[in-house]
């Protein structure tokens, strides 16, 4: 401690570096038990590898899904209808297309619906599985996450697509470790 002359204050420095480093400490013991009940470790969640197929059909913690060549999550458009795309300026900022290679493949990995292709308002070719134009979502930014499943935005529903080309009916649970929220903006 030391008084300062002027003001006649009394001041303690000693007890603020110790002050400081237990409250690290204690913030550091906190967060590394939140998020996994009895400090037990979060089961790793199955990343899609990158097949470089322009759609394949790979198990995620939301069941089996598809993927793009990338392993990136693969969603349809509620709006969407007969086999035409409705997701287009601001909306295909946030779920880019997936574009339709020039020549369609004639298996796809997994894959159980007819693989298409549609042609969109701009002129580019979409793929599509069963029918419906294929999506990626910018919110998603490695292979495996699933951040855009059940949201609603750009005027529509969003869902991840089953190896059927249907939208994934009653997906299982995801764990808080392989979502990000989304973050404002997208």
């Amino acid at each position: 401690m030391f008084t300062n002359r002027k003001s006649g204050t009394i001041h303690r420095r000693r007890l603020q570096l110790p002050t400081a480093s237990l409250a690290a400490a204690a913030l550091m013991f906190v967060a590394a038990n939140c998020g996994s009940p009895s400090g037990s470790v979060p089961v790793p969640v199955p990343v899609p590898p990158a097949t470089g197929d322009p759609v394949s059909a790979q198990t995620t913690a939301l069941g089996s899904i598809l993927v793009d060549g990338q392993g990136r999550t693969i969603y349809q458009f509620a709006n969407d209808k007969n086999n035409m795309s409705t997701c287009a300026a601001a909306c295909a900022v946030n779920w880019p297309y997936v574009p339709a290679p020039d020549s369609l493949p004639t298996f796809s990995p997994g894959v159980t619906g007819k693989v298409g292709s549609t042609t969109r308002d701009d002129g580019h070719r979409q793929l599509t599985v069963a029918g419906h134009p294929l999506y990626t979502f910018v919110g998603d930014s490695t292979p495996g996450q699933t951040n855009g499943q059940g949201i609603n935005l750009d005027g529509g529903v969003w869902t991840v697509v089953s190896p059927a080309g249907a939208p994934l009916a009653n997906p299982s649970p995801v764990s808080a470790a392989t979502q990000n929220p989304v973050a404002p903006g997208y």
